[in-house]
């Protein structure tokens, strides 16, 4: 409804704009440009500005020294709303200068003034279509970064709720810790007992049989409270067989319809880190199949005798990733922590468009440090703190293009009109004494070789006299030579008929 709305406003602006003067190819054009360009404007952002920029070209054609305002509503709405929906800047910028360097040659077939035609154009382009995108960038750039900052607070309260998760198992774990060294002992004590009371004297061989049970049960007892208690403490790795095969898991994944290239070469590996593998292989399919649907997937498993290296890569989703919310990373905070008990590192991140996990294992390593196992990259920031500080880096810089852009562009443009005005103005300088020399009747043949190289472009728009009624006449004008700085515009004007000098006049307008 907005985009319809705009369209009718911008319609009506080239109506009235353009019915009036009776401009009906102008009229005609204008609504094309709002058509297509507010058409595109939501599903390809990139087309509807270059075709609002397009319509720019329509500054230097001569409209009775009237400039089409349409071209600027058309310019401004569909400026902003390309920067606000355009997920990459280049093309729009690229679009901008290929219009630019269009138009020059376009001022300089059709516009009457040339360059300063052109120069008005690229003004038209730098206020009323490059500033408006610019700000549609910062506004974006902006809603990303709140955007990546609700992730953030969001990927913070999944920690914050896994950290506490972890304080209660970690206490758990002491406290199991506890019954070890309290029950151990004892148990330890009761199996020594009983084969003391197994080797006395005065026993029947029931009596001892029951004895040497009781021995065997507590030294059982012993050896399956050390193994479970094994399992929770950090510092005593897991010895329970690994929960599956890493070539029927990667078998399973395939029938279920992932395309996966695999290698799998690790034989001789300590039972804790073939599990972590597993668990990596097995979380990076799981990811894979929720978030990159459709996507190939390369999974390497390597091994020597020091430690296992673990790498699975999957290409972008053909179909693009899935709508909803991101993930909140869970699987990926369990993993590393899994991998941080082995002594490995685990890195996780986007990879040519695609994702990338990979892990190195090395074999009998202690636990790394929480807080260094918890870093993404070598300067211990995280994933999304980076993310987030790319967005704010992105915001500054959209806004400091917003404002720094436009005027840079400006001094170009005003220096190159400048530069242009400049050297029309001193090559059309018609001397005073040649003009005073020249004779009415005087054959043009004699009369231009005395004549500037160009004729005065910027000259007085009133106060010229009437031109003689002469059939077949043609007037030139020149400058008189004051300075440009003058307010008050002069000009010398030289009126030909039939190869002869028909009339000599010096208008002024201004001050004096």
């Amino acid at each position: 409804m907005l985009d319809v709305a705009v369209g009718l406003f911008l319609a009506f602006t080239v109506v009235v704009g353009t019915l009036d003067t009776r401009f009906y190819w102008e009229l005609a054009g204008g609504l094309v440009v709002v058509a297509g360009s507010v058409a595109t404007a939501r599903r390809y952002p990139a087309v509807s500005l270059g075709i609002a920029l397009a319509g720019a070209l329509a500054v230097p054609f001569p409209y009775g020294s009237r400039m089409p305002a349409w071209v600027i509503f058309v310019l401004v709405a569909i400026g902003y709303q390309a920067g606000l929906r355009m997920p990459r800047a280049r093309p729009g910028i690229l679009t901008g200068v290929a219009v630019t360097m269009l138009g020059l040659p376009v001022a300089l077939v059709f516009g009457p003034d040339g360059l300063g035609d052109w120069a008005e154009m690229v003004a038209v382009i730098v206020f009323a279509g490059l500033s408006p995108w610019l700000l549609g960038r910062y506004v974006r750039v902006r809603g990303e970064l709140a955007r990546t900052g609700w992730r953030r607070a969001e990927e913070m309260e999944s920690r914050q709720q896994l950290v506490a998760e972890q304080a209660r198992l970690r206490e758990r774990a002491r406290i199991a810790s506890d019954m070890h060294d309290s029950l151990g002992h004892e148990l330890s004590l009761i199996a020594v007992r009983a084969a003391a009371l197994e080797v006395a004297g005065g026993l029947d061989d029931a009596q001892r049989d029951a004895a040497a049970q009781l021995r065997i049960s507590a030294a059982t007892a012993t050896e399956r409270l050390r193994e479970i208690i094994g399992v929770l403490r950090e510092d005593a790795a897991p010895v329970e067989p690994v929960q599956g095969d890493l070539g029927e898991l990667i078998a399973r994944a395939r029938a279920s319809g992932l395309l996966i290239e695999s290698t799998v070469d690790a034989a001789e590996v300590p039972p804790m880190v073939a599990r972590a593998a597993y668990r990596v292989v097995q979380e990076a399919l799981t990811n894979v199949a929720k978030h990159a649907p459709g996507a190939a997937v390369t999974v390497r498993v390597t091994g020597t005798a020091a430690r296992t290296d673990v790498s699975v890569v999957n290409a972008p989703p053909p179909a693009g990733p899935l709508p909803g919310s991101a993930s909140g990373q869970v699987g990926l905070i369990g993993l590393r922590e899994r991998v941080r008990l082995v002594g490995g590192t685990l890195r996780a991140g986007p990879d040519a468009g695609g994702f990338a996990v990979t892990a190195t294992l090395p074999h009998g390593a202690a636990p790394v440090e929480l807080e260094a196992a918890s870093a993404d990259d070598e300067s211990g920031q995280s994933t999304s703190a980076r993310a987030l500080e790319l967005a704010r880096r992105d915001v500054r810089r959209s806004l400091i293009q917003a404002v720094a852009v436009p005027l840079v562009l400006f001094a170009m443009v005003l220096a190159v009109a400048g530069i242009a005005f400049l050297y029309q103005w001193n090559s059309s300088e018609l001397p005073t004494p040649v003009y005073e020399r020249l004779r009415i009747g005087q054959p043009r043949a004699e009369v231009t070789p005395q004549l500037p190289e160009n004729q005065r472009i910027a000259r007085p728009v009133r106060g010229e006299p009437p031109r003689p009624a002469v059939a077949g006449i043609a007037c030139e004008y020149y400058g008189t030579g004051r300075s440009w700085l003058d307010n008050d515009y002069a000009a010398y004007r030289l009126c030909f008929a039939d190869g002869k000098l028909v009339a000599k006049d010096r208008f002024a307008e201004g001050a004096t």
